[in-house]
């Protein structure tokens, strides 16, 4: 794994980078840095039309975290409704996916940014040990990008 931190725009990277993000599975979507993703790929309306009845599934099956790939947004969920917060397990947890569905399709470029701190007030330090934990194996370049 390559693993790197720069201050820069999430959205100017490359086109062979995907992106990830963190997002409810209620796919609440009204604040922080997933505004702009909804801007940019239309995703809270792709994500509802696909899948309709997401949070009631993730509910029933008593899901604790999951990762959908739509285009090239990785869609890290976290927590079950928007106004609650994640743990340091589901965020491992959705990682896991998030690397499972890498090796699957094949991917190895994945810029983010300061995933699961912002409105979900988890400590950076703690998460960025999470995530190379668990690609630390991977033949993948993980670029976080930072706000200044």
């Amino acid at each position: 794994m390559i693993y790197r931190e720069e201050v820069r725009d999430l959205f100017s990277v490359p086109d062979d980078y995907y992106l990830a993000h963190c997002i409810s599975a209620d796919f609440g979507m009204g604040k922080g840095i997933v505004v702009e993703f909804n801007k940019r790929f239309d995703m809270k309306h792709i994500l509802q039309t696909k899948y309709p009845d997401y949070v009631n599934q993730f509910h029933r099956q008593k899901r604790l975290f999951d990762c959908i790939l739509e285009g090239r947004v990785f869609n890290l969920i976290t927590k079950e409704r928007y106004f609650e917060k994640p743990t340091y397990n589901t965020l491992t947890g959705a990682l896991c996916k998030m690397k499972a569905l890498c090796q699957s399709e094949n991917i190895h470029k994945i810029a983010m940014p300061i995933i699961g701190c912002g409105l979900d007030r988890l400590e950076w330090d703690k998460v960025s040990r999470i995530i190379k934990d668990v690609f630390q194996e991977e033949d993948i370049e993980i670029l976080v990008c930072r706000k200044e």
